[in-house]
């Protein structure tokens, strides 16, 4: 007969955490400890850490940002996310800490594309996009409620999105906006080679885990 061991409810807790978190790969580093926001900052009322991810949490205002308190410039970002019905947030990159992260920085949409008040978005609105600049595929998000994995790689100027494995996002935002930008909008953080990463709400609830990153070398075009 098989006993039954009962752990006490902290340690059942860090269970909880380290299935939640994965050892990052070889040199990454995390930038969520899984337990608190250290090393973030911004809107701590909207995001909070809780079981090993990030909430953002409409209860809380929902809205605003959260950002490294450190910045980076050439790197690979890796995180999982998950949606609900609706939901929209961004990925900022190359961000500082004040003014509109998609124009004075670079925004990278998180989107639930599916969602029926999305179906006539702009091209560069939908899920991966460079926000008003480079326009992602579509097709490839897991359904609101599950999973979905990651991976960011900036080397200035030319930016990657891959989302589940496949590639959806690829390309030279400064070539691409040399002609003007597809929201024919003004947007100086093209030329930023730096800056802080962050997650830019809308008011919706999702969940975001295993952020870690790989800082890569600086590149000839670094401004």
């Amino acid at each position: 007969m098989r006993l039954k061991v009962l752990l006490p409810v902290p340690l059942l807790l860090l269970f909880g955490w380290l299935q939640a978190q994965e050892v990052p790969e070889n040199g990454f580093t995390l930038l969520f400890n899984g337990r608190n926001l250290e090393g973030w900052i911004g809107n701590k009322s909207a995001y909070r850490a809780e079981n090993g991810m990030i909430v953002v949490d409409p209860k809380g205002g929902g809205g605003g940002n959260l950002f490294t308190e450190k910045e980076y410039g050439n790197f690979i970002l890796r995180f999982e996310f998950k949606l609900t019905p609706g939901a929209n947030n961004g990925l900022g990159i190359h961000a500082p800490l004040e003014g509109d992260a998609a124009y004075v920085g670079k925004e990278i949409q998180i989107l639930d594309n599916e969602a029926e008040k999305y179906a006539n978005l702009k091209v560069y609105q939908y899920h991966g996009s460079v926000y008003g600049v480079m326009p992602a595929e579509r097709g490839y998000l897991k359904a609101a409620g599950e999973w979905n994995q990651q991976e960011v790689i900036v080397q200035h100027p030319k930016i990657k999105v891959i989302l589940n494995g496949t590639t959806i996002l690829e390309g030279d935002y400064l070539e691409a906006s040399k002609n003007g930008t597809l929201d024919q909008q003004q947007h100086p953080g093209l030329q930023r080679s730096k800056g802080h990463i962050g997650f830019l709400g809308h008011g919706d609830l999702l969940y975001f885990r295993n952020i870690r990153i790989k800082e890569l070398p600086s590149t000839n075009k670094q401004q």
